[in-house]
């Protein structure tokens, strides 16, 4: 998902430094596992939209103003790849840290729920830095019984209506490092997070 207007960041965040190379990178380098059947970005911006075309990653080009559009128009390209699929993962372009094993434990954790898939919801957490709770975040894999709500989300919404609608089909997935769920919103936490990436080697 590389919709948002990051109005917070003040540019595009997907094209900041991050490594020397954008930001965008880290994502599509997480979802290069053969454990995905298809994936597409779905973006507003041209310059996005070039660096997938260079990289070869399939990219949707889009206008719409929603959150839902979003969610809806990735869906959809998503099942024309692939109209048998399983599930599906919505996943930030901005979570820099996130790691591919984490990513594919995820799917792993999906795929061993069997008969249950259609109506699982697996989605990324980490143990609170401070105490016992959970902190949830993304990414979040919608098994298929869901997609029929997906594609009709509430305007300007998006997935967390669904979580929010079926909380007891929610299960976690932890994050080896909670920093994996962190998001550049701000320029000053894109620094942050390059730091820590340094000192995990994470390039």
């Amino acid at each position: 998902m590389a919709s948002g207007l990051a109005r917070r960041f003040g540019s595009n965040k997907l094209l900041a430094d991050f490594g020397g190379r954008p930001l965008l990178f880290r994502a599509l380098e997480v979802t290069a596992t053969p454990a995905l059947a298809a994936r597409v970005v779905v973006t507003r911006s041209a310059k996005v939209k070039a660096l997938c075309d260079a990289q070869a990653v399939p990219c949707l080009l889009h206008s719409l103003p929603g959150r839902n559009d979003t969610v809806r128009l990735g869906l959809e390209a998503l099942l024309e790849q692939c109209p048998n699929l399983a599930g599906c993962i919505f996943l930030p372009g901005d979570q820099p840290l996130l790691q591919r094993e984490t990513l594919e434990a995820l799917i792993t954790a999906f795929a061993q729920t069997q008969k249950e898939t259609e109506r699982a919801i697996f989605r990324l957490g980490a143990r609170a830095a401070d105490g016992p709770d959970t902190v949830v975040g993304s990414p979040v894999l919608f098994g298929c019984g869901y997609f029929p709500a997906l594609r009709t989300l509430p305007e300007g919404k998006g997935g967390s209506v669904v979580l929010k609608a079926h909380p007891e089909q929610v299960q976690i997935v932890y994050a080896q490092r909670r920093e994996e769920l962190l998001d550049a919103d701000t320029p000053e936490v894109l620094e942050e997070l390059s730091a820590i990436a340094a000192q995990w080697c994470v390039t």
